[in-house]
């Protein structure tokens, strides 16, 4: 089963195709590295919580949205060579520095995750 690193960030509405854009620059490096696919949704339907919510993680503020994204791996191990691959070469290739990124990185969640499941 595939291994998955899964994100969750706040985005800026008034950002939000300077934010695809710039997924869109980033999802390449990862498949030329080994990811399966390479998912990016905006948040359309994501309610408020009272203890917990995708909004409260995130810190996210009024004039934003929630991004839920997630990189698919064949395993972890091609994840751990994959990623690293990809980040070092986006980061000589690119202009997505961590200073131009459209959101504030400090409030990104994330991490990876073994499936065990599947339907």
């Amino acid at each position: 089963m595939p291994y998955v690193d899964g994100y969750l960030i706040a985005v800026p509405n008034a950002k939000k195709e300077e934010y695809r854009a710039m997924a869109e620059e980033a999802a390449p490096y990862f498949r030329k590295h080994g990811a399966l696919r390479v998912v990016e949704c905006w948040g359309d339907d994501v309610p408020e919580g009272k203890l917990t919510s995708f909004s409260m993680a995130v810190k996210r503020e009024a004039s934003e949205s929630v991004v839920f994204s997630w990189i698919e791996w064949p395993s972890k191990a091609v994840r751990d060579i994959g990623m690293k691959k990809a980040m070092d070469e986006m980061m000589a290739n690119s202009s997505m520095t961590p200073d131009k990124v459209p959101f504030d990185g400090k409030r990104m969640i994330f991490g990876g995750f073994q499936s065990i499941v599947e339907g």
